[in-house]
């Protein structure tokens, strides 16, 4: 029996191709815009929805039997902002970790406010990132270029993930090394 990761990837040829699908959420119209303007300088296939219901619609996973066929579904990357109506993106992120279908494909959440509880239990749920917006085409390079070579394990990357926030956010380093000392 292979394993799901295995399944995933013989699921997502435009990673072979070059060429990434990435579903980008979020309820501001200029965000989204942004977003998928980055993406699209990335070589990137993009698909915008505004909500993380819509999210679940195109996945296949509100449970509504007339939603697109599950097989038909090749992401390779969900972006979603953290606020936003209705629900949130960290309520997205767990739907889609819990889909034995979707849980190895990567999510990145995006959010304007820089709060240390939000991005830990986001990466603590299987984020693969949490970037601060605004996003810069240096980011979704990162990303994007990160993903095409399918680098490391989930362990791995979860920790290179964390000194790289920290790296770039002191502010988080001294926070972190304080909680941990409490």
């Amino acid at each position: 029996m292979a394993a799901a990761g295995d399944v995933l990837r013989q699921s997502f040829p435009e990673v072979s191709s070059g060429e990434l699908h990435v579903l980008a959420v979020d309820d501001s119209h200029v965000d989204r815009k942004v977003i998928e303007r980055l993406l699209k300088i990335s070589s990137c296939k993009v698909t915008v929805v505004e909500s993380g219901t819509r999210a679940l619609q195109y996945l296949g996973l509100d449970g509504d039997k007339s939603s697109i066929d599950i097989d038909t579904v090749k992401v390779n990357l969900i972006m979603t902002d953290y606020s936003m109506p209705g629900m949130t993106g960290y309520e997205l992120l767990k739907r889609i970790k819990e889909s034995s279908v979707f849980r190895e494909i990567p999510v990145v959440v995006m959010s304007s406010e820089n709060i240390l509880t939000r991005i830990d239990s986001c990466l603590e749920e299987g984020a693969e990132e949490f970037l601060l917006k605004p996003v810069k085409l240096s980011d979704v390079k990162r990303l994007t270029n990160f993903i095409m070579r399918g680098e490391g394990k989930k362990g791995e990357k979860r920790s290179q993930k964390r000194s790289r926030s920290e790296d770039c956010n002191p502010s988080l380093s001294s926070l972190s090394s304080k909680k941990s000392r409490l």
